[in-house]
């Protein structure tokens, strides 16, 4: 009789590589799921990872999920945020943009150089000239043409009035949104003043179209200095009534200061400018730091706050409206007699007038508006410092009359990214104080 050994089973034991791997992604990936819902982070999971985190026993009871928005009048048009809540202490926030996409940027490559001012003054419906400016400066550069030294004294004229025009709007809606219902009607009120110079010179109340390559589209019309003075006599009088209604006011500081605090270290790493990098105390203003058109012959101080809170970014845009009727009131006494464009037959249309008498002159109009000029090769970035910080304008010529790629780098943009970290710790109402004091213009986000 002969015995046979059992031959042992080893399908069970024998180690299985990819189980081990899935296994070990499984884990890891509950290790991280687990770690962020510790942080408070929620809102970083997927879709798939929220209903795993909640199938495994997580629940989200102790948190609460709010959208405000994208319809919400304190966001300042369509931005919509995921706020994470724990009680009303706020998590995390996400900004959601993209509703109000308009292709600007990939438009700007089918239009002419001509034509571009037209599309990018609609990108900051509220400092449209500093839109058309660095569009322009960008395409000078390239041309490698001087304007004349008027045209860069009425350009600057014209932007300081219409960072004046900006700031007194964030005015009337930070007043808005924080209850002084008052604050709102002064600031639109004021505003109008100055609408209507531009609407004087330029023919519009926004979207101008006014500077472009070469120059500007039309001098100055007569009596524009007696309506600059009148604004500059104006203007004053109302900020310090400002200061009365809010600066000093108990409950507007209250409402204020402590609220949205960032470092400047922090405005650096998130790539901040303008008024929001300013109010941490880090002085930076291309103006100064980098000047463009005749900034440097002229003085201003550039406004720094000292705690970089809700009311610092608030003070600064209030003094920054003083700086700017400093600033005119210095063109009013240097601005240059002399050409308003250039006499450049490739770049600037002949007038209107000669038109009507010579054939050469209507040929060439026809050919300028309707084929555009051409612009070297070669690739640019010109950046100038609007109401919110730092817009730049990168531009690659082919060498034809159209930008082979335009990019638009715009301040409010970038500042959105703060809105999480200003936000985080803080009281749901508290929200809105925070998304005002960054000011921002969602045409510029979504491009």
């Amino acid at each position: 009789m002969t015995t046979t050994e059992p031959t042992p089973d080893t399908s069970e034991t024998a180690p299985d590589p990819a189980a081990d791997q899935v296994e070990a992604r499984v884990a890891s990936r509950a290790r991280a799921i687990s770690r962020m819902w510790d942080q408070g982070a929620y809102l970083r999971m997927s879709e798939a990872e929220a209903r795993a985190f909640e199938d495994a026993g997580g629940s989200g009871e102790d948190t609460m999920i709010l959208n405000m928005g994208p319809q919400h009048p304190s966001t300042h048009g369509v931005l919509r945020l995921m706020v994470e809540l724990q009680g009303e202490t706020v998590l995390r926030t996400k900004p959601v943009i993209g509703y109000l996409h308009t292709g600007m940027e990939k438009t700007g490559e089918d239009l002419t150089y001509l034509q571009g001012p037209t599309n990018t003054t609609r990108m900051d419906y509220a400092s449209p000239l500093f839109n058309e400016l660095v569009f322009s400066l960008a395409t000078e550069k390239l041309l490698g043409i001087e304007v004349p030294e008027r045209a860069t004294w009425i350009r600057m004229l014209m932007c300081e009035l219409n960072r004046v025009s900006s700031h007194l709007l964030f005015m009337a809606t930070n007043g808005m949104d924080l209850g002084a219902v008052s604050m709102m009607l002064y600031g639109w009120r004021e505003r109008e003043e100055v609408l209507r110079f531009f609407e004087k010179v330029t023919g519009l109340r926004m979207n101008h179209n006014y500077i472009r390559p070469g120059g500007v589209a039309a001098d100055l019309p007569d009596g524009w200095r007696d309506d600059v003075l009148r604004l500059l006599d104006m203007i004053p009088p109302r900020l310090d009534e400002y200061d009365v209604l809010l600066t000093g006011q108990p409950i507007w500081r209250n409402r204020l200061q402590g609220v949205g605090v960032i470092t400047s270290d922090e405005a650096l790493a998130l790539g901040t400018t303008g008024p929001l990098l300013r109010s941490t105390g880090y002085a930076w203003d291309l103006r100064r730091d980098e000047p463009y058109l005749a900034y440097d012959q002229v003085d201003f101080d550039v406004i720094v706050g000292t705690y970089g809170d809700c009311f610092d970014r608030y003070a600064i845009r209030l003094h920054e409206i003083r700086e700017s009727l400093r600033i005119v009131a210095q063109i009013l006494e240097a601005m240059p007699t002399g050409d308003y464009r250039v006499q450049d037959k490739k770049v600037t249309p002949p007038p209107r007038a000669r038109i009507d008498e010579s054939m050469e002159a209507l040929i060439h109009h026809f050919k300028i508006f309707t084929e555009g000029f051409k612009v070297p090769e070669g690739e640019v970035y010109a950046a100038v410092e609007s109401p919110r910080g730092e817009l730049g304008c990168y531009i690659v010529s082919d060498g034809s009359a159209q930008p082979m790629r335009m990019h638009i780098r715009g301040p409010s943009f970038v500042n959105l990214q703060t809105l999480p970290h200003l936000m985080q710790g803080g009281l749901i109402a508290d929200a809105v104080a925070n998304i005002s004091s960054v000011d921002p213009i969602l045409g510029e986000v979504d491009r």
